[in-house]
């Protein structure tokens, strides 16, 4: 358990400078029971209870997301702050024969992932990790990048592990750890896949956010501003707004969409319920921003005839389509975008 009292003792001491300070929380927390710094090692520790899991079959992997506490030392900064940053983690056990093929593949998926959902993709590279960088056990290691405005920063970091860390981790039960490669029963290699999502997203709101010019009819530019997130990455789907007309007839229309949306699983912003009014430019350019995919408009024309105007973020068209289809329509566009 964390000792708040202890804390409270370094903080009471006015004689240590920021740095001591600093170091003495760092100190602290290195030997609290309770903070992690790396996801790794829960995972090493469940090895032996996963072995039942897979029938003692090789390859297998263990995931899981948490968070885990940083301070800047590691990030290579001095300003003498801790955090706490979410990770995610694969900790994969495969063949010795195989590991550096795994590595490998490993390695290319995890890229491939991180530029799918981009929409500069070349904005991710990947390079190996330095010899002085390389953690103690570790034969290779390989960093997924992303080139900020103010420099490369790693989002996810691929260690190749040996057995070294999974011997220490159960020590004197080398039988139990072992499992089947064909006929042989070998202690398997670790190759440790880990991600900081915090980092990750940032990365790709840097990546989604582009300012667009575009003349209008006097030739006179304006500027757009669109947050274009990949559709599954988007965390709001659709814009639900009216126009004029009466207020309660529209506003009921759409207290059923909104239901109609959540219930489908279509997170939906119900802009219906604001109080202050926007021209339809402004509306657009305030849901642009917020990178939501559609605005669907419920109007007098929907009352008479069923019919929305729905808007699409990145292509601008405006185009109407009856109360009835609109559901299905945007399931089909959500299933679609996982595949591009």
């Amino acid at each position: 358990m964390v000792n708040i009292g202890a804390f409270q003792e370094i903080f009471n001491q006015e004689s240590l400078s920021k740095k001591e300070a600093h170091q003495k929380i760092e100190t602290l927390m290195k030997d609290s029971v309770s903070v992690r710094t790396s996801l790794l090692q829960g995972a090493l520790k469940q090895y032996i209870q996963a072995l039942g899991l897979v029938n003692r079959t090789l390859p297998f992997g263990l995931a899981e997301t948490g968070l885990c506490h940083h301070s800047d030392s590691q990030l290579g900064h001095s300003s003498g702050c801790s955090f706490e940053v979410t990770k995610s983690s694969l900790v994969w056990f495969c063949s010795p024969r195989t590991s550096s093929q795994w590595m490998d593949y490993w390695a290319h998926q995890r890229l491939q992932w991180w530029r799918k959902f981009a929409l500069g993709p070349s904005d991710f590279e990947m390079c190996n990790v330095g010899d002085e960088e390389l953690k103690e056990g570790t034969s290779h290691g390989v960093k997924v990048l992303y080139k900020f405005p103010w420099g490369s920063e790693t989002l996810e970091t691929l260690w190749s592990l040996g057995d070294t860390l999974l011997l220490k981790t159960h020590q004197g039960t080398c039988k139990k750890l072992q499992c089947r490669d064909g006929r042989k029963s070998v202690v398997p290699h670790v190759i440790s896949i880990s991600a900081n999502v915090d980092r990750g997203m940032l990365a790709y709101l840097y990546n989604s956010f582009q300012l667009l010019k575009k003349p209008d009819n006097k030739q006179k530019l304006h500027q757009r501003m669109v947050l274009k997130l990949h559709p599954t990455l988007t965390p709001v789907k659709v814009g639900l707004d009216m126009g004029r007309g009466s207020s309660s007839e529209l506003r009921q229309v759409c207290d059923g969409l909104f239901q109609e949306f959540l219930e489908a699983g279509i997170s939906t912003w119900p802009g219906y319920m604001d109080t202050m009014s926007l021209s339809l430019e402004n509306l657009h350019a305030k849901y642009d921003e917020m990178g939501v995919l559609f605005t669907v408009m419920v109007s007098e024309t929907t009352l008479k005839g069923g019919l929305l105007l729905v808007r699409n973020r990145d292509t601008t068209i405006r185009e109407t389509m009856h109360i009835s289809e609109i559901k299905l329509f945007l399931l089909k566009y959500m299933s679609a975008s996982e595949n591009f």
